[in-house]
């Protein structure tokens, strides 16, 4: 049975850097309801699933209104797997079911700053257009020519040397992936060789840089919890 789209949040229990982070309390929820809640309000969905290997994250994401159809294999659960496997595995399963989505969301469950106006807005970018993907991105806060690395002795090594007078205003703008969701026309994937989603082939939604924020470590976890309350504050989220 063909569908429009679906939602589909990797969530899996063993964080090793943030312990149980997808379900650690976060300004009153478990980090992974905010992603499951805007998903729901964006009425896009046909379904929007969990892939978890852990039953507790499995049991929250129930209580907040996503589907859980599955508990992902030990195999797809470690430090190792990449979300494409992760996403691909959620998507054979739904197809052996009899189930076909022409539009795949991937939702990162880490992502507390997610609008529902730009997951609409990447969704409507993608069916209008002939792209493949549409994705979250942000443009960097310094230029990436003046970046530099530490060698081994400790000591500075730029990247591009060749930029070290070049003023930043003449330098070309950079932008980076947001890390919150990613949209896929299943239809034209399976009809491309390219894979690669930083190329010609994806439309990047560019957000605002105070939404965006990784949460890895504990130090990214207290940068994001003063930034949701800034945002709360300014009437923002």
């Amino acid at each position: 049975m063909k569908k429009n789209a679906i939602a589909i949040i990797p969530a899996r229990g063993g964080s090793k850097r943030i312990p149980r982070k997808n379900i650690k309390d976060f300004h009153g929820k478990p980090l992974i309801a905010y992603s499951i809640e805007v998903a729901l309000r964006s009425k896009l969905f046909d379904k929007v699933i969990v892939s978890t290997d852990d039953e507790e994250i499995a049991s929250i994401a129930k209580e907040y209104g996503a589907e859980v159809p599955f508990l992902r294999p030990e195999e797809l659960s470690d430090d190792f797997t990449g979300t494409a496997d992760v996403v691909n595995h959620a998507i054979g399963y739904l197809e052996s079911k009899d189930e076909y989505y022409e539009y795949i969301c991937t939702i990162y469950a880490t992502a507390p700053f997610l609008q529902k106006k730009y997951i609409i807005e990447g969704y409507e970018s993608l069916k209008n257009s002939d792209a493949i993907n549409s994705f979250s991105s942000t443009s960097m806060p310094f230029p990436i020519q003046r970046t530099f690395k530490l060698n081994k002795d400790g000591r500075c090594e730029m990247f591009m040397p060749e930029h070290y007078m070049t003023r930043s205003q003449d330098l070309e703008e950079a932008y980076q992936d947001a890390g919150q969701f990613y949209w896929t026309n299943r239809i034209r994937q399976k009809k491309s060789i390219n894979t690669m989603i930083f190329s010609d082939i994806s439309i990047p939604l560019i957000l605002p840089r105070y939404l965006v924020q990784d949460i890895d470590t504990l130090e990214d976890w207290t940068r994001a919890e003063y930034m949701y309350t800034a945002l709360k504050q300014n009437g923002e989220l």
